[in-house]
């Protein structure tokens, strides 16, 4: 199935490509577990510090209050990842840009980036922050919560958006070590948004007065409180590396339109995409508490919380994947671009699909963790997690092709396609089913399975094609 130009047995011959630093030395296996490893770590601790969140939230009331506080996490959730939308796109654009750098040894270049990345991303989150002042009410409104749930919800929503900023300007610096091949660094700062959140959460929540006692309101500060210590740090930690790699510099840091409309251009697509699928995901998450079962929106968060443990690794080998990609690309090498897609690929497949496998068998006790006793969201949320284990290597391969695309700068494509395919099924096949009132929690994971299985065909097609390798960034 390889296209002439991206044979991979080509690369296995030549072996003339060699990327600098310590990755020079290794084979592509232990390139791409090196980079996996220390995102892996991050994806693990960000999935107990967001399980951490549902703890809480599961235990601090019972009954009908206990339904209304996961409906409103469920949905505070989802606005978190909204705060995020444009911060990772411009996380991309630097990621994309610094990794063809480092790979074309122009590390001027590279230390741009970082500066003008970390303006870029800081101003990203400040309009998220601005337009989640004005939008919670109507969003919350929109989504027809219960009078209980929407007070919670308000409350979170409105202080975690002052995560925006901070949170901007911490994953552009993190994109911009990750392309460079530095993900320990990025692997150690994340360690104490993460240790800082949990701690503050629980005493802001649990805590003797006067700290104590704010509700979700609290698990939301805590967040905030870990994003800025985790910001400090990274910034601190770049200052003090005396090795090479990326650094501060003054001319960095001052601006510099060009650099910076340079990653706007590869991270504006991907903006448009994700914001798309927000906006897709809000009509989702429309039907799902529109459903007459109770407790709806908090079962299926529940069950994206623990599909996290699957997803999480694959997104970390993506990340290697994506670097990877960008630095061969950058050193003038499209056969290895190729190898190191496909053993990342064929990585994550093999672990999702592991994982998929424990979902089904553990769903029981899995559930259980997050909200014990409750029977109802047990009932809704076990089928749920069947669904997406059979899903997993789809899910998989989605994952790994998309975000190697987008490091390759292949932004648009990669919003085209998933963006056609998110609106068939998540807004015009769910909106045929509710209007037939034909639709079930368990009907919308089924229709947003089948969105993730085109999705992968369509992605695989693409892949093969070789278009995505001839990106200017």
């Amino acid at each position: 199935m390889d296209k002439p130009g991206i044979s991979v047995e080509a690369s296995e011959r030549g072996g003339e490509i060699r990327l600098g630093g310590k990755l020079g030395g290794m084979t592509l296996a232990m390139q791409v577990l090196t980079l996996a490893f220390w995102p892996l770590l991050e994806q693990v601790l960000a999935f107990f510090v967001g399980t951490t969140d549902i703890l809480i939230a599961g235990r601090m009331a019972e009954g009908e209050e206990r339904v209304a506080i996961l409906d409103a996490m469920g949905l505070g959730g989802y606005v978190g990842w909204f705060i995020y939308i444009f911060q990772g796109a411009v996380a991309t654009g630097v990621m994309a840009l610094v990794s063809r750098a480092t790979g074309a040894r122009d590390f001027k270049l590279a230390d741009m980036a970082l500066g003008q990345g970390m303006w870029l991303g800081a101003l990203a989150g400040v309009a998220a922050y601005l337009i989640l002042q004005v939008g919670t009410m109507p969003l919350i409104g929109w989504m027809g919560l219960t009078p209980e749930a929407a007070v919670h919800a308000e409350a979170y929503i409105r202080m975690l958006a002052w995560s925006g900023p901070v949170a901007g300007a911490m994953f552009a610096v993190n994109a911009a070590l990750r392309g460079s091949g530095d993900t320990k660094t990025p692997f150690l700062a994340m360690v104490v948004v993460n240790l800082v959140n949990m701690g503050t959460s629980v005493l802001f929540v649990f805590g003797p007065a006067p700290f104590g006692g704010m509700g979700v309101e609290g698990i939301a500060l805590g967040t905030v409180i870990g994003w800025i210590a985790g910001l400090l740090t990274v910034v601190v930690m770049l200052a003090l590396k005396k090795k090479e790699g990326l650094r501060w510099t003054r001319e960095g840091l001052l601006f510099h339109g060009e650099t910076m409309m340079r990653i706007w251009r590869i991270g504006v697509p991907q903006a448009i995409e994700i914001a798309g699928m927000w906006m897709i995901h809000s009509y989702g998450l429309r039907v799902i508490s529109g459903l007459k079962n109770d407790g709806a929106l908090g079962a299926h968060f529940i069950a994206i919380r623990l599909e996290s443990m699957s997803f999480l690794p694959g997104f970390a080998i993506a990340a290697a994947a994506a670097a990877l990609t960008g630095q061969y690309l950058g050193a003038g090498s499209k056969e290895m671009a190729v190898q190191a897609v496909r053993f990342s690929w064929k990585l994550a497949v093999g672990v999702m699909a592991f994982m998929g496998l424990c979902f089904v068998f553990g769903r029981t006790w899995l559930i259980g963790l997050m909200a014990p006793g409750s029977e109802l969201h047990a009932e809704l949320a076990g089928p749920l997690l069947v669904v997406c284990a059979f899903t997993q290597p789809f899910f998989a391969s989605c994952i790994i092709l998309k975000t190697t695309m987008r490091g390759a700068g292949a932004t648009k494509l990669v919003m085209r396609w998933a963006f056609s395919s998110m609106l068939f099924y998540r807004v015009g096949v769910l909106w045929v089913l509710a209007r037939l009132d034909m639709v079930s929690l368990t009907g919308v994971w089924i229709v947003l399975g089948l969105d993730l299985v085109t999705q992968s065909v369509v992605f695989t097609r693409l892949h093969f094609q070789g278009k995505w390798l001839e990106t200017k960034v």
